[in-house]
């Protein structure tokens, strides 16, 4: 095979450009293909949430593929993503079997038996239609509030699970977490995080209304920070909380939820009135306005049913923070 060709498909994955990575495989006709080549182009599919396509690619290969740990994990991703959830159970199943406690494999496996135990009881019970995402109270002690591994609420795309999505967080953990950043962190927050610990959700704006504004206006979020220190968009991480505010400047009243798409704005939880072991706020911060802080929400917990999509923004919202 043509070491340069690798290079570039490496190279192309690494800036994420997975449409070149597909159109020079393609070109490379079929029977030329060998092993390394159609689990570059699978995955590039995958990525491209083309899924269907990238299991056409993976059987193609199957013969060779079944003592490779990282063939059956990416089959077995596809299959999830396709909602077939069984096939993904076998292939993560494999996976680790031939490669024993990968961490994403595990995770995968976690969120099929919730996704699993999900159609069983929603066989039971015929969920209302919501123009907003539905937040389903599940098992009040242990995570009221939240839904495990809503497809409703969560944007799981392979490149968003990779870059934000950790496992859930053990008590150890969550109070290694609140120690280094000196702030308890909210009981729904932590409960919403040991279902999903982090990620981009499909439901990404906030309705604000002001009372200097003559029209009501809107906080886009880019993603909500998980528990841990694993990737860096985590609280803890090389890019988290104390990160940002460091190198940001940003006050020091607490504890970055989110990060929004401008670079000087977040969305923090503001300890200022409950102190550090309380209930906090949760508001805007803008850098580009001379830290201006927006207050959003009394609680974490009326922030996350706040909100909405972009098809499902109020039709009087009239800009952005």
């Amino acid at each position: 095979m043509n070491d340069e060709l690798l290079e570039r498909l490496e190279a192309w994955h690494e800036q994420d450009k997975y449409e070149e990575i597909v159109d020079a495989i393609t070109e490379v006709p079929e029977e030329e293909r060998d092993y390394i080549l159609v689990n570059h182009l699978g995955r590039a599919l995958n990525n491209m949430e083309r899924y269907q396509e990238a299991v056409e690619q993976f059987l193609s290969v199957e013969e060779e593929g079944q003592n490779d740990p990282l063939w059956h994990y990416r089959i077995g991703l596809a299959y999830y993503y396709l909602e077939q959830y069984e096939n993904a159970r076998e292939a993560f199943e494999a996976a680790d079997r031939l490669e024993p406690g990968d961490e994403d494999t595990q995770e995968f496996l976690e969120w099929i038996r919730n996704k699993t135990a999900d159609e069983l009881t929603e066989e039971a019970v015929e969920e209302p239609v919501d123009t907003v995402h539905s937040v389903t109270e599940i098992n009040i002690e242990a995570a009221p509030g939240i839904h495990p591994e809503s497809t409703s609420f969560w944007n799981d795309s392979p490149a968003n699970v990779d870059q934000y999505v950790l496992s859930p967080p053990t008590d150890e953990q969550i109070e290694a977490v609140e120690e280094q950043l000196v702030f308890k962190l909210p009981t729904f927050y932590v409960n919403m995080m040991k279902l999903h610990n982090g990620g981009v959700p499909h439901y990404r704006y906030f309705p604000v209304s002001q009372a200097e504004n003559d029209g009501k206006i809107q906080v886009e979020i880019s993603n909500i920070l998980g528990i841990g220190r694993e990737k860096a968009h985590s609280l803890c991480g090389e890019a988290g909380s104390r990160v940002i505010i460091e190198q940001g400047g940003y006050p020091e009243i607490g504890v970055i939820l989110c990060e929004c798409p401008s670079e000087s704005e977040v969305v923090m939880l503001d300890y200022r009135e409950s102190g550090n072991a309380g209930e906090p706020e949760v508001v805007h911060v803008n850098k580009a306005e001379g830290y201006k802080i927006t207050w959003l929400a009394p609680n974490v917990e009326t922030f996350i049913q706040g909100l909405v999509n972009e098809e499902n923004q109020p039709a009087n919202l009239e800009g952005s923070l």
